[in-house]
């Protein structure tokens, strides 16, 4: 099995789908293009225990998506799955396109200024359907900085650093 560093949280198992064993699955980043992309996953169960699983079906249903697993055929062999994680080994994810990055990579990133100050670190990303704003956490305070081109600057993950132009009065929210 991976090690832990090489594996990636992608979504979670929120309950069963009829009662042929499919199970619905809410995917962290909205995007079923990783899912797609895998030839297996691991689960980790509730307890912590994993597995690894591979996928007969895939479709999209609503805000979810649900999934047709080996070895689950019955509303009963689902049951004990809901509430897994679903993880996904980084080597199968498909390759970001120019100037687009996982969240995953995101992450812990320095957040400085243009000019030099250090914001923090970013700890969350929030999806608001039309950008995502990044929580960064400083010292002493919590900063919400918008997923703009006209903000973020460079992010250079080598260096682990996200460069940020301030909008006036973006600190004093």
């Amino acid at each position: 099995m991976s090690s832990a560093s090489d594996l990636l949280t992608i979504g979670k198992i929120t309950g069963t789908h009829g009662i042929r064993g499919m199970v619905k699955v809410y995917l962290y980043s909205g995007d079923d293009s990783t899912l797609r992309a895998a030839d297996e996953l691991i689960l980790r169960r509730s307890d912590g225990r994993q597995q690894t699983i591979s996928i007969l079906g895939l479709q999209g249903h609503g805000r979810k998506t649900l999934l047709t697993l080996k070895g689950c055929g019955s509303i009963n062999e689902a049951l004990p799955l809901v509430g897994g994680e679903l993880l996904v080994r980084r080597d199968q994810f498909p390759e970001p396109d120019e100037d687009e990055y996982y969240w995953a990579d995101l992450i812990g990133l320095r957040v400085v200024t243009d000019d030099g100050a250090d914001l923090g670190t970013l700890r969350e990303i929030i999806e608001t359907g039309s950008n995502d704003v990044y929580v960064v956490q400083g010292r002493e305070k919590e900063f919400l900085i918008p997923a703009l081109d006209d903000v973020v600057r460079d992010i250079d993950l080598e260096a682990g650093t996200m460069t940020v132009a301030l909008l006036d009065g973006l600190l004093d929210l």
